[in-house]
């Protein structure tokens, strides 16, 4: 009987395949992180290309922080609207950026870069409206600390492939993973999932036939290696 993989050595094997197809992602500061904390509030139920001109046109109508913060709600959602759901952001980044000045006396969030990174964490959800992706994002894009984001790509993939159990939450997921991987490797796997993701092994019409990780997929075992063969006429 075949042996099946630990997760663990799923999760390498997964790793070293991606590794040979995209080639080696070091780490690289995504900016400061105020600045990875909004752009990744504005990236939610959106593309990245939406929240990348959302936050561009957020800036160049509100230069500073404090300008962001002391706008009125409707001016923010207006600059972000081409990112969606500018209603919810607007009020949430505005709510974010007044916790965080009462809390710190500025906007600068350097400080988590010397902290455990589970107080960094814990003190990143203590801001009302962040969640756990968007704490990883920080802790990870931006402080360089060990956490891995799980998005719709990433989680996505690691149902697909049987890292985790289906069903299983995206925050379920992120700590199972961080869990099967040794911490230098939570960014480029990442990375390489998200890459797999938007090229390969897409929400729709994934491209089981072209894609490496196929031997290591249980959901390409289940839809087409299950399939009966066809007979030539």
């Amino acid at each position: 009987m075949m042996s099946v993989p630990l997760p663990a050595e799923k999760a390498l094997t997964i790793y070293e395949v991606l590794r040979s197809v995209y080639g080696e992602r070091p780490w690289q500061s995504h900016g400061e992180p105020i600045e990875e904390l909004i752009s990744t509030i504005l990236s939610q139920n959106t593309s990245d290309a939406n929240s990348g001109r959302a936050y561009r046109l957020l800036q160049e109508a509100f230069p500073t922080w404090e300008a962001i913060r002391d706008a009125p709600a409707a001016a923010i959602a207006e600059a972000i609207r081409v990112g969606g759901l500018a209603h919810i952001k607007a009020p949430r980044i505005q709510e974010v950026l007044r916790q965080i000045y009462a809390e710190r006396g500025s906007f600068d969030l350097g400080f988590l870069r010397t902290m455990p990174v589970a107080e960094a964490r814990a003190w990143l959800l203590s801001l009302r409206g962040v969640g756990p992706k968007t704490a990883s994002c920080v802790l990870l894009f931006s402080l360089g600390l060990p956490a891995l984001p799980v998005d719709t790509h990433v989680h996505r993939m690691s149902l697909r492939l049987g890292l985790v159990p289906l069903k299983t939450s995206p925050e379920r997921t992120s700590g199972m993973l961080e869990a099967m991987l040794p911490a230098e490797l939570y960014y480029p796997f990442h990375m390489h999932l998200i890459r797999h993701g938007r090229e390969v092994c897409r929400s729709q019409r994934p491209r089981c036939e072209v894609c490496p990780l196929a031997p290591h997929c249980d959901y390409f075992q289940r839809v087409h290696a299950q399939r009966p063969a066809t007979t030539s006429p």
